[in-house]
C-alpha cells in the first residue's frame, strides 16, 4: 500500500492519476440528472472505471477515482459527506489491483472476449468477480457509515443502493473491458508495473493475513452497518441508543473498517 504515496515521484503516475480522474468525472457528470438518492447518488454507468484502470494503473485508479468522484460531485454541490466520498472511492480503486496481485500473477483479464458468456466461463476468469464484490462492499459501507454518522441518510438504505449500484455496472462491464483495454495497455507498456517495476514479494502469511483482514473487515462492517441500523445489534463500545441510530453506527462501525483499512496496509 505504500506505493499508494511513493507513486507521486513518478510523473507518468500523476498524468495517468489526472487521465483516470478526468474519465471518471466525464463519465459520472451527464448521469447526474438519473438521481437514485436525490442529492447523495445516482444511476452511474461509470463505476467501472475506478475497476478497470485499478487493473491497469494501480495506485494511480485509486487517487483518479477519489478526485474524479470529488469533481462529479462539485457539479451536484459539494457537502460535508463528500468527505467520506472521497475515501470510498479511493479504496474503490485501491482494492482490486491490490486484491488481485497478492493473490494471484495471472493478467485479470478473460482470454477471450467470450469467456464470460453463460455457460463458458473459467474458473480462473472469475476469480475478478469477488475482487471487484469486495471493492464495491467497502466502498458502499464507508459511504453508508459516513453519511449515516453525519445524520444524512440511513445506512441499511444508503449502502445497499450504493453497493448495487457499483456492482451491477463493474461486474457487467469490466471483463469486457479489460479484454479490450488490457492488452493495447500492456502493448504500450503503461501498465503500473511497467512504470512503477515488480513488486517486492510478501510473505504468504503476510499476504493470507493482509487478506483475509480487508475481507472480513469489509464483510463484517457491512453486516454490522445494517445490523445496527436495523435495531438487530448493538455494538458493547457503542451503546448508547439515539433515534436515528447515527452514534451506534459512527461509532459501531469504525472497529471492522479499521481492520480492513489494516489489511490494505499489510498488503
Amino acid at each position: 500500500m505504500g506505493e499508494l504515496f511513493q507513486m507521486w515521484g513518478n510523473t507518468r503516475m500523476v498524468v495517468l492519476t489526472a487521465i483516470c480522474a478526468a474519465l471518471y468525472a466525464a463519465l459520472l457528470i451527464p448521469f447526474k440528472v438519473i438521481p437514485l438518492i436525490p442529492g447523495i447518488t445516482e444511476f452511474r454507468p461509470a463505476n467501472a472505471v475506478p475497476v478497470v484502470c485499478s487493473f491497469l494503473f494501480g495506485p494511480a485508479a485509486a487517487w483518479g477515482a477519489a478526485f474524479g468522484n470529488l469533481i462529479g460531485d462539485f457539479f451536484g454541490g459539494l457537502g460535508p459527506g463528500d468527505f467520506f466520498g472521497f475515501f470510498a472511492n479511493l479504496f474503490y480503486g485501491l482494492v482490486p489491483y491490490l486484491l488481485w496481485e497478492s493473490l494471484t500473477d495471472v493478467e485479470p483479464v478473460p482470454q477471450r472476449p467470450s469467456a464470460f458468456a453463460l455457460g463458458t466461463s473459467r474458473v480462473a476468469d472469475l476469480r475478478i468477480l469477488p475482487v471487484i464484490a469486495i471493492a464495491a462492499t467497502l466502498c458502499a459501507t464507508v459511504v453508508g457509515w459516513g453519511l449515516h454518522s453525519l445524520g444524512f441518510h440511513p445506512f441499511r438504505v444508503l449502502a445497499s443502493v450504493v453497493l448495487m449500484n457499483n456492482l451491477v455496472v463493474a461486474v457487467v462491464l469490466s471483463p469486457f473491458l479489460l479484454a479490450v483495454l488490457y492488452p493495447r495497455v500492456s502493448k504500450a507498456h503503461l501498465l503500473y508495473r511497467d512504470i512503477l517495476g515488480p513488486r517486492v514479494r510478501l510473505p504468504r502469511w503476510r499476504v493470507w493475513l493482509g487478506v483475509t483482514l480487508v475481507v472480513g473487515g469489509t464483510i463484517a462492517a457491512f453486516a454490522a452497518g445494517q445490523l445496527i441500523d436495523n435495531g438487530r445489534w448493538l455494538a458493547p463500545w457503542a451503546a448508547h441508543r439515539t433515534d436515528s441510530h447515527a452514534f451506534e453506527v459512527g461509532l459501531g462501525l469504525v472497529p471492522f473498517l479499521a481492520t480492513a483499512i489494516l489489511g490494505l496496509a499489510i498488503l
